[in-house]
């Protein structure tokens, strides 16, 4: 038997106040997104703000259904519009942000299993890391380099082929 480790670093932020300006309209984008999400079951409203390398900004919000499994979370909804419009423009940074009807986020809002897999597709793809802004409502900021940091042991095309 083997026995690995793994781990990951990331930077921490008190507040979206300390980040550089882009960053922090970034996730101010993210936020206003979130107005437009359609949650009636979760109450949870997520917002997702990519900016392009061009600077170009696309904007998702979750979308639930009532059967759970059609719904679309922030992230792969700004993800795939960004895909479909502008395919050959690579993704440079992504925010995601929360608020809830019933409390207050108060911790950063990290995507899902199936939301990082799209990103891990996405960075395959394009060959360039994604970098990944967590917020909340409030608390502090997350950002990682790349999905990969979330995404250890990630399935990829190259298990296709084998």
């Amino acid at each position: 038997m083997k026995e690995h480790s793994s781990g990951f670093t990331y930077q921490e932020f008190d507040s979206p106040g300390s980040l550089s300006n882009t960053d922090r309209e970034l996730i101010e984008t993210a936020k206003r997104a979130a107005e437009s999400s359609y949650a009636p079951y979760s109450k949870y409203h997520v917002g997702a703000a990519l900016r392009l390398v061009n600077g170009m900004v696309i904007t998702g919000s979750n979308q639930e259904n009532a059967s759970f499994p059609v719904g679309s979370c922030a992230e792969r909804v700004a993800l795939f519009a960004a895909m479909a419009s502008y395919p050959d423009i690579s993704i440079e940074s992504i925010a995601i942000t929360a608020h809830a009807e019933d409390f207050t986020v108060d911790s950063p809002v990290t995507p899902c299993g199936i939301c990082r897999q799209a990103i891990l597709e996405y960075e395959l793809r394009s060959g360039r890391k994604i970098r990944i802004i967590m917020a909340g409502e409030t608390g502090p900021v997350y950002i990682v380099g790349s999905i990969g940091d979330l995404l250890p042991l990630s399935f990829s095309a190259s298990e296709l082929r084998k």
